[in-house]
């Protein structure tokens, strides 16, 4: 059995991760299983604790935490070269968790940590930033900048709503030029995401055909559109059927894609936010990560 390390986010999930912790415990004691954990106190934290876990000899490093938590904790496990990524999801968002067919029941993801099984997942860059799940530019990079500013006072799921509603009524589209595989498209769009994965913003399918293990990225473009076309679009995106509105959602599949916007404009990476200088070059990294997930 592996040696387990349990990074845990004390603030994710509004505060509530941290009462998983007796848990963790209860369950580890059971199993008779070497196990330690330790919080992080500061953003970025879980890159370091990640790294000290791995040259100490713990072979798979659990996230508890949100989606934030997860990627601190696997780029520490990417930047050293060895070790297994398990994910106990409690923020508010969990969506590799969901692409990976994790539970987001507790009990029920711990069981999938402790059953052992495995899948080695692509790692996407987008620029000088590595991703999991999905990179986006335009509207959704709005709605996260509007939710990070929400957060602040409402601590749950219901802020990306209130900011996917103010996000509508201010974006304006962007005109960008765009290489995917070799295809140039010049157009007006009101978004671009690009993905290993099928969900983000706490569970909105914008990838539904998206396989973690397959070597390529899909991509999915929205024309630019009317805000009451949607006000009805929307809807269609979080089950994922907006891939059949063929006028105005086109999707694609591809290994290197590169995006030059023409206005102001923003990347969304895993949710973290950085302005765009010039253009965006999204290709696979070299190598994979390897990660406890269901079948």
């Amino acid at each position: 059995m592996e040696k387990i390390l349990y990074i845990v986010n004390p603030v994710a999930g509004g505060g509530k991760t941290k009462e998983l912790v007796p848990l963790i415990e209860s369950t580890m004691k059971h199993r008779n299983i070497e196990y330690s954990i330790v919080f992080t106190t500061k953003p970025k934290e879980g890159t370091d604790l990640a790294k000290e876990g791995l040259n100490e000899g713990y072979t798979l490093i659990v996230a508890v935490g949100g989606d934030g938590t997860v990627n601190e904790v696997a780029y520490g496990i990417i930047e050293t070269g060895r070790g297994i990524l398990g994910i106990l999801p409690s923020g508010t968002g969990n969506d590799l968790a969901r692409s990976l067919g994790i539970s987001l029941n507790p009990k029920e993801a711990l069981e999938t940590i402790l059953e052992g099984k495995t899948k080695n997942i692509d790692i996407g860059k987008a620029n000088d930033n590595l991703f999991l799940n999905i990179s986006s530019i335009g509207f959704d990079a709005e709605v996260v900048i509007v939710t990070d500013r929400i957060k602040t006072k409402i601590k749950s799921s219901i802020s990306y709503v209130i900011a996917l509603l103010i996000t509508i009524f201010r974006f304006k589209c962007i005109r960008v030029e765009m290489e995917i595989d070799g295809l140039t498209i010049k157009d007006n769009i009101l978004l671009i995401a690009v993905g290993n994965g099928k969900y983000y913003g706490g569970g909105i399918k914008i990838l539904p055909m998206s396989n973690v293990e397959d070597g390529y990225f899909h991509v999915c473009t929205v024309k630019k559109i009317s805000k009451l076309k949607l006000l009805f679009l929307l809807p269609t995106i979080v089950n994922g059927s907006h891939i059949n509105q063929r006028k105005y959602v086109n999707i694609y599949k591809a290994r290197n894609i590169k995006v030059r916007t023409m206005e102001k404009s923003y990347l969304n990476v895993d949710g973290e936010i950085e302005e765009i200088n010039g253009e965006v070059i999204f290709e696979m990294n070299s190598s994979k990560l390897r990660v406890t997930a269901n079948d």
